[in-house]
């Protein structure tokens, strides 16, 4: 949620900054600073109000204890009439306060200075592209016809036990899938982020904070008789450690990554770009989350991107970054780049991560801070990466690593699958 006080500022300049995401601004903020300025004044209104209320009770007990009851019985009057006239300014300042609230929620993050204008993915910068684009044989084929080959993925079985885009993964497809969240964890791990295992299910106020709420409602699973909703992401319940807490500076920045399992209703997702894992109701994921020092949280989003470029080398996957333009960013992140790997078979980019630095929207929501060694409360910065989603990291792996006798599988992930190729059983 953007501070009240850059609109009070920079109203301008805000509405100018939301138009490379395409959001028209204007009439919110006109409305939201007059608002504001009610709000203000109403405030001051009151506080002089309950600051003259209190001395009229500390005159009343004055004038009983010298016995003029007379002249304490006027301003008692008088007392009584503030009484009332604070509970209706209470009463405007509480819809005054609803209303800017109502306002400030409708209003997406600000844009980075180096985001891209543009409204499609076409329109997304790349900033580096790298590793050899295999040159598959004739006879190869994508990922869903290879998992029925090697029955490591049973989509059909996965559909009649539940629906479409929710697989099941068998065989050396299930150690496959367990050998990469083992490897991804480890990675992270060995960079600094403290493991968790969060809970799957979370309540309004942590969608909220997030901001999943409500710009993502209609694409979350809800449950309603315990009002939780399923994690899109472990982002949501990790971040959410931190809501209302003060961290010192000193323990900035604090690192935490997890894997969950993540669920998405993709509601209105059709055709050959969703066939098989490439997009897909649950699906796993490690996340990597750092809460950062305003001034370092760029440099600290440039090494979670590194981080992320390290594990696409060691998986051997050719792989590009791109900078985000303002119409495919989410509603939420300052900036944010993806990470896409080449599905040989399919001959078309995947996004495998999107890394975002959200500065202080997710913050201003959930109230997390840190002190400063002079004793000032400051709002921190969240960012958040996937390190990395499973099922088109899967997709590519079997695709790109096809030959005439299987699939064969990095060095690196071979002490975790152990075995360093899939073969057709028995």
């Amino acid at each position: 949620m953007i501070e009240i006080q850059v609109i009070r500022n920079n109203g301008a300049d805000v509405i100018e900054r939301l138009r490379t995401k395409n959001f028209d601004a204007s009439s919110i903020v006109s409305r939201l600073l007059d608002v504001d300025s009610d709000r203000r004044q109403t405030t001051k209104q009151l506080d002089d109000l309950l600051a003259e209320g209190k001395l009229l009770a500390k005159k009343i007990g004055e004038l009983y204890q010298q016995g003029n009851a007379g002249e304490a019985g006027i301003l008692k009057e008088r007392s009584a009439l503030l009484k009332a006239q604070s509970k209706e300014l209470q009463d405007t300042l509480d819809a005054l306060t609803t209303e800017q609230d109502e306002l400030l929620v409708q209003l997406p993050n600000l844009p980075h200075e180096s985001v891209p204008a543009g409204t499609t993915p076409d329109d997304n910068e790349v900033v580096l592209r790298e590793g050899k684009v295999p040159v598959l044989d004739d006879n190869a084929v994508p990922h869903w016809d290879l998992a029925r080959l090697y029955d490591l993925v049973d989509f059909e079985l996965g559909t009649k036990i539940t629906g479409a885009g929710f697989p099941v993964y068998k065989g050396q497809g299930a150690k496959l899938q367990r050998a990469l969240i083992a490897f991804f964890l480890d990675e992270a791990v060995a960079a600094g982020y403290t493991e968790f295992q969060p809970p799957l299910l979370v309540n309004e106020a942590s969608a909220f904070a997030t901001g999943q709420l409500p710009d993502k409602d209609g694409q979350m699973y809800f449950v309603p008789i315990d009002k939780l909703y399923l994690i899109p992401t472990a982002e949501v319940p990790v971040t959410n450690f931190y809501r209302d807490i003060i961290l010192d500076e000193s323990e900035l920045p604090v690192k935490s990554t997890a894997y969950s399992s993540c669920f998405r209703r993709e509601a209105g997702s059709y055709g050959k770009d969703v066939r098989g894992l490439n997009r897909l109701h649950q699906f796993d994921k490690v996340e990597i989350v750092q809460i950062a020092h305003p001034e370092k949280s760029y440099l600290v989003l440039e090494e979670m991107v590194s981080h992320v470029t390290g594990l696409l080398r060691k998986l051997e996957l050719p792989f590009r970054i791109v900078r985000l333009c303002g119409g495919d960013m989410s509603f939420a992140s300052a900036l944010t780049y993806d990470m896409e790997v080449y599905s040989a078979a399919q001959q078309r980019w995947l996004e495998v991560s999107s890394i975002s630095n959200f500065e202080t929207f997710q913050s201003n929501r959930m109230k997390l801070r840190f002190r400063s060694a002079d004793g000032k409360n400051t709002l921190a910065h969240t960012l958040n990466g996937s390190a990395l989603a499973l099922p088109r990291i899967v997709a590519a792996l079997l695709e790109n690593n096809q030959s005439g006798d299987g699939i064969g599988i990095p060095e690196a992930l071979r002490p975790y699958t152990h075995f360093d190729r899939i073969t057709i059983a028995g």
